[in-house]
């Protein structure tokens, strides 16, 4: 059962204390219970002894960096599902590229609105409590299976860690099999119409999405000059 915001707790694994401090203070004031660290090894000792909801993690940390750190978590089956959204300096669009193929969920540059902040964070959670597809409707194309309100997918009977934005994207093609949808569409789609991020993003997402499932890689399809889709079952 999803759990309320007085009950979700918020990991922000941030070493400047003012950015800190202000991202806390904002938590707390909507009901979250939040802990903080400076380090990636601080943030484990959280993810080690707490049920964390979310991850909130700056890239340029004292030791171990927040990409390094996400792609461990990313490896790690306990926390590949994890929501994680980097906040970080970095804006280019290849650093916001990186974010995405390390396993973010979100990428959200400094200076940054608190209420951005706060609508960011919620969206994140909505989308891992929330089924992409009307309940009880198990989605199967050939050795892939999608169970939405579950959010579990399979490859041959055994499961497959995505993140957040990864299994949206899949519920969301694997709903209309056959159906070929633009980048732009899959992204309004998944965040939102007004949720301003690249195509390339998307390319990403498949990329990764790809590498994971495996045997049925071949399903999802590249449709080139419009989009990608989803195989029809008899395909």
């Amino acid at each position: 059962m999803a759990r309320n915001n007085r009950e979700q707790i918020v990991l922000v694994v941030e070493d400047e204390e003012d950015i800190q401090q202000l991202v806390c203070y904002n938590l707390l004031k909507q009901g979250f219970r939040v802990l903080s660290a400076g380090s990636v090894e601080e943030a484990q000792s959280f993810l080690a002894g707490e049920k964390i909801d979310l991850v909130l993690l700056d890239l340029m940390l004292p030791g171990t960096d927040g990409l390094t750190f996400c792609r461990r978590l990313r490896e790690d089956p306990a926390f590949a599902s994890l929501p994680i959204i980097m906040l970080t300096a970095r804006g280019e669009e290849a650093d916001i590229v990186n974010g995405f193929v390390a396993g973010a969920d979100d990428y959200l540059t400094k200076p940054f609105s608190p209420a951005v902040l706060l609508a960011r964070v919620r969206a994140v959670l909505r989308r891992r409590n929330t089924p992409a597809a009307p309940p009880n409707v198990v989605l199967s194309i050939g050795c892939l299976s999608i169970d939405p309100p579950r959010r579990l997918v399979t490859v041959n009977g055994h499961p497959i860690a995505l993140t957040a934005s990864e299994f949206d994207i899949l519920a969301f093609l694997a709903a209309k099999p056959g159906w070929v949808f633009s980048r732009q569409q899959i992204i309004d789609a998944i965040r939102g119409d007004d949720y301003a991020v690249t195509d390339r993003l998307i390319d990403v997402q498949v990329f990764g999405l790809r590498k994971k499932l495996l045997h049925a890689a071949d399903l999802l399809e590249t449709v080139r000059g419009v989009g990608y889709r989803l195989k029809e079952p008899d395909e």
